[in-house]
This record gives structure tokens, C-alpha cells and sequence, in this order.
């Protein structure tokens, strides 16, 4: 005589009303009926041979057959369940390794949430973070160093270089000297930059109508250097109020200046299901 099957559906019912004791609430997590899960605990304790729950009006509780029931089937049927996920998985190509560059502080705080996101999804496929300036994205995911970067997006899409949804909109600020003249201003206009020297962040996706252009910085740090020594003014995104708060620079609201949209850029063609995964898991981060 071989032992009773147990048929997934069976399965799920009882591991759920195990955890809920409460028929209605098990009916709405599983997405059935009442009756069907009433009938389905039936059907069950008729193949068993015993109650597994004892269930009055007021309360519903595992008997002790049923606790141990559940004790030792719970561990086997997730074992099952990693394992289909799994080849599901590689079947996908969502395994393996996925490197992910980004775009400083700010970034890379959004970054931890959205590989916590994705990694509770696909515990299997490892993420590699990688550091890089606004000038480098565009060629380390050309060169393939990278397979996906978090970054301000440039005002022109480059052919070769995709785009996921705006993750995040933020407004413009200019950083000046602590001691310049528009240190004490509620905003600037973006027409006034034509009066001071401005400088420029290799890279940047912020560009303004000033003919007075200024030095060019390789890095932030670089960039906010210069403002806070007065060799001009620097444009950049509202983040750098939380994130780069410096006794030496101020941070003025810059008017009638472009939003910043910032998101997930890859190279054109290489939407891989763990690129595809990545920026479905940032997106419900956000969310």
C-alpha cells in the first residue's frame, strides 16, 4: 500500500490556515473560497485519519497531529519550492552575477534599497556595486564593466545606451561660496549665471546658457572645491543639500532650471532578465 498523496493545493492550505486559524483569512490570501478551503482541510483530515484542527464559532487551532503535521511538512515543502524557484531562475538567466554601477552618495543609498528588493526576489544572482564618476557610466557600459547603472539620465538619450523609468525628479540648486554675494539670495534665476563664472562637472546631465564657463571638474568633491574657494558657481541636483553639506558652500534654489530625472541606463540590446529584474525591483523600492 503506498502513502496518501498530497496535492500542492492541499499543501498550501494547510501551511496557510496553519499560520491565519481563520478560514476567511485564509480564502482571501489564497484567492479562494471558504468553502473550498473548508472542503479542502476536510479532504485532507479524511486522508489522514485524524483531525488536524479543532474549529469552533469562536476559534480555530491546530491539534496536536496537525501541529506536528505542519512542524514537519513546513521545511520540505520550502525546500521544494527554492528549488522550482531555482530552475525557474536559471531558465531565466536571473542567476549568476550582475554589476551595477552608480553615481554618488545619493544613488547609492537608493541603490541598497533597490539590491535589498532584488535579492529578497533572487537570493541567488549576486550583485557587484561599483563607484563611478558622471563621465565614466556611458563608457564602462559600453565596455561592458558594468552591466546597468543608477544615474542622473543626460538630456539626450544616447542610441546606444537604453533607459528604465524615472526612479527619482528632483529640482536644481547652486552651489556657491559661503562668502558670495548670493549666499544670503532665496533663489537665483538660471539668465543670472551669465554674470559669474560657472563650473562645469565632467560628465554632469545639468547645463546652463552661461558664457562664462569655468573650470571643469573630474569629480564632486572637485567640483564643490572650487565653488567653495570662489572660482565660480556650480549647478547640480537639490540631493546635494542632504548629501553634500559643506561649511564652505551654500545651496541656492536655481529658477526656471531643467528637472534632474535620475534612473537605470544599460547598453542598448543587453536587457538581460537580471537587468529586467533589477529595475522591476528598484521601481517596487520606490513604490
Amino acid at each position: 500500500m503506498g502513502w496518501p498523496v498530497i496535492e500542492r493545493y492541499e499543501v498550501e492550505t494547510l501551511l496557510a490556515l496553519a499560520e491565519e486559524l481563520h478560514f476567511g483569512r485564509t480564502a482571501e490570501r489564497l484567492r479562494v473560497s471558504t468553502a473550498r478551503v473548508s472542503q479542502t482541510v476536510s479532504k485532507l483530515e479524511r486522508r489522514v485519519g485524524v483531525p488536524l484542527f479543532d474549529r469552533t464559532s469562536r476559534r480555530v487551532e491546530l491539534t496536536p497531529v496537525g501541529r506536528q503535521l505542519v512542524r514537519e511538512l513546513r521545511p520540505a515543502w520550502e525546500d521544494v519550492a527554492a528549488a522550482v524557484r531555482h530552475a525557474i531562475d536559471a531558465g531565466r538567466g536571473v542567476t549568476g552575477v550582475l554589476r551595477v554601477g552608480f553615481v554618488g552618495p545619493a544613488a547609492a543609498q537608493l541603490l541598497v534599497g533597490a539590491t535589498a528588493e532584488f535579492q529578497r526576489r533572487i537570493p541567488d544572482c549576486e550583485v557587484r556595486i561599483r563607484e563611478a564618476q558622471p563621465a565614466e557610466i556611458p563608457d564602462r557600459l559600453r565596455a561592458g564593466d558594468i552591466d546597468l547603472a543608477l544615474c542622473a539620465f543626460p538630456d539626450e538619450a544616447a542610441p546606444d545606451l537604453d533607459r528604465g523609468p524615472v526612479l527619482v525628479s528632483e529640482a536644481c540648486v547652486l552651489a556657491v561660496a559661503a562668502s558670495h554675494p548670493w549666499a544670503g539670495r532665496t533663489s537665483v534665476p538660471v539668465s543670472e549665471l551669465d554674470r559669474v563664472t560657472v563650473i562645469r562637472l565632467a560628465g554632469a546631465v545639468i547645463h546652463t546658457a552661461a558664457t562664462q564657463s569655468g573650470p571643469v571638474a573630474t569629480t564632486m568633491q572637485e567640483a564643490l572645491t572650487l565653488a567653495g574657494t570662489g572660482q565660480g558657481v556650480l549647478a547640480l541636483g537639490a540631493h546635494a543639500l542632504r548629501y553634500h553639506a559643506r561649511p564652505d558652500v551654500t545651496y541656492v534654489p536655481l529658477r526656471d532650471a531643467p528637472t534632474v530625472t535620475w534612473g537605470l541606463m544599460w547598453p542598448a540590446g543587453r536587457d538581460t532578465a537580471r537587468v529586467r529584474a533589477f529595475a522591476a525591483a528598484a521601481e517596487s523600492f520606490l513604490q
